[in-house]
């Protein structure tokens, strides 16, 4: 899993605008992160993703979107493991 973990994290860095990421497990302890992120948001993207599930529990796992003036964070947990993409955001 951790070769694919890199081999993910590198693809997203190739994105347009993506400055860093970072995955956590389902305790919120960090599995990977990469560019611009710190492992230690990974517990706190955790919590986010598991909030925002409380929401709607019988809907799938919804995709958060954090954005500012110019930099956007969107968080999404599938199974066991989240997600969070930092990008600039030009508008």
């Amino acid at each position: 899993m951790e070769k694919n973990l890199d081999r993910v994290m590198e693809e997203l860095l190739n994105k347009p605008g993506v400055y860093g990421c970072v995955f956590a497990d389902h305790q919120g302890l960090c599995l990977g992160v990469k560019g611009k992120a710190s492992t230690d948001s990974a517990g706190v993207i955790g919590a986010i993703a598991e909030q925002a599930a409380k929401l709607e529990p019988k809907s799938k796992m919804p995709i958060i979107h954090l954005e500012n003036d110019n930099k956007a964070c969107i968080i999404h947990r599938t199974g066991t493991v989240t997600g969070a993409v930092f990008k600039n955001v030009h508008g």
